[in-house]
């Protein structure tokens, strides 16, 4: 699959480069989960000149270095002597930096923490000696978000601010998924469209995967998802214990709760035999960034009309289907987890379909506000019966004080306006806001992706 979508990053890591050969060494860090394509971008932004590329696995300090020097002398054609720690390996690349201009990239540079954690002050060290009289353009890649923020972003750490850029990767959005499709399956149907961000969530390695493999339909995807070779039968757990460490059972508990529809942290403590689980949920949203507080709109933030969803799409997927029913899996019964899947998936895809669309209009750059609306408590229809009241997305617009009311339907045919409409009603009645605002209301579909 060719390279989509990442002209602002490449310009970023080029620009960078410029600014580290014409004047002095920046440092740019590039973050984002697993398989989200930082060292693709890496390599698509410096494809045009020769630069040392430092894989930073779980070994040894020595090892490591005696890798290193050996990289380094390999692609600068200059020599290096024989060092065991990383310290005086560090200080000769940022001397060498003086003579020559180069590109250092280190991967999966948290793995330093299990290496030998002083590695971060030796760096602090000397790149604050040499930067100024150097010429090196160092790019520090990482895929444990939470490390990666914690070596930059807290105050105690040594490298705290040494960073002169930051790239946070995000997944394609809706539009290159579509430009996706497009160049490799002419003639897809947008369920298929849907069926890849589903099982996907729009995450480079993922989509490749499928593309490469021709699976462009659902079937085919779910064919291919549900074999004892795939790789996506083990990257949730991958990810997640990456993230995590070993004590990773609570959160993979709360995150399997989340995706069976237990969303109130009332309902993940219950469902979970009345643990307190505050701290948890709080560390899942601020400091691993997989789950997200979602409150109706206008909702003060002390509300108690709080749901929670998981952030990351195929993980979404991942719980409810793979951890799931991994004794399926464990016993290699496949084909039932196939069937499993083709009979959900309608059922499931049509709450998916309802973040495509938020996620489309936020990509649009047409609106100010953009989220949902519920009524725990409902309300009483035209003939005396109670209701249920939830209006699927409500977004502001940036011009024209309009209001677009939308209730997502993967089939346009059960859309019913006189029911949106006695939810707008409702709506109007509970929220001030609303009442100022032109409504127009609409239903989205398929057919509209």
């Amino acid at each position: 699959m060719k390279f989509y979508n990442k002209e602002e990053q490449l310009a970023t890591l080029q620009q960078m480069r410029t600014l580290s050969y014409e004047s002095y060494s920046r440092l740019t860090v590039v973050a984002g989960r697993r398989r989200i394509g930082k060292t693709t971008l890496i390599k698509e932004a410096f494809k045009d000149e020769s630069y040392v590329y430092l894989f930073v696995g779980k070994k040894s300090e020595a090892v490591l270095c005696k890798e290193f020097c050996e990289e380094f002398q390999a692609k600068t054609g200059v020599f290096v002597p024989s060092m065991n720690v990383f310290r005086d390996v560090f200080r000769f690349f940022m001397e060498e930096g003086k003579r020559h201009k180069n590109t250092l990239v280190f991967d999966e540079f948290q793995n330093f923490l299990e290496v030998n954690r002083a590695v971060y002050g030796d760096i602090q060290n000397w790149w604050d000696q040499y930067q100024k009289e150097s010429h090196v353009n160092m790019v520090v890649s990482g895929s444990v978000f939470s490390l990666m923020e914690k070596i930059f972003k807290h105050r105690k750490e040594p490298l705290y601010g040494r960073q002169d850029a930051t790239i946070k990767l995000q997944a394609f959005p809706t539009g290159i998924l579509k430009q996706i499709m497009e160049d490799n399956a002419p003639g897809y149907t947008n369920d298929d469209l849907l069926a890849l961000y589903t099982y996907t969530g729009g995450i480079p390695k993922y989509v490749e995967l499928l593309v490469d493999l021709k699976a462009t339909t659902g079937r085919k995807m779910i064919n291919q998802i549900c074999r004892a070779d795939s790789p996506l039968i083990e990257e949730g757990k991958k990810l997640l214990v990456q993230e995590f460490g070993k004590k990773y059972a609570t959160y993979f508990s709360i995150l399997q709760a989340i995706s069976m529809g237990y969303n109130t942290q009332a309902d993940i403590e219950d469902y979970l035999g009345g643990k307190s689980l505050g701290g948890h949920l709080q560390k899942l949203e601020e400091t691993y960034e997989l789950v997200r507080k979602v409150r109706p709109v206008w909702a003060k933030p002390k509300t108690q009309s709080v749901r929670y969803e998981i952030s990351d799409i195929f993980l979404r997927f991942w719980f409810r289907y793979i951890e799931k029913n991994q004794r399926l899996i464990e016993i290699g019964q496949y084909p039932v987890l196939k069937k499993i899947m083709e009979e959900d998936y309608e059922a499931y895809s049509g709450s998916v379909l309802e973040r495509y669309f938020k996620s489309k209009l936020v990509e649009s750059m047409e609106y100010l506000d953009i989220g949902g609306w519920w009524d725990p408590k409902g309300y009483t229809d035209s003939k005396g019966n109670h209701q249920q009241c939830e209006l699927d997305i409500v977004a502001l617009r940036l011009k024209g004080n309009i209001l677009d009311v939308i209730e997502v339907k993967r089939n346009p045919g059960k859309f019913s306006e006189q029911l949106l409409q006695e939810k707008i009603n409702h709506f109007e009645a509970k929220e001030k806001n609303a009442r100022r605002k032109t409504i127009a209301r609409k239903c989205l579909s398929l057919e509209d992706m």
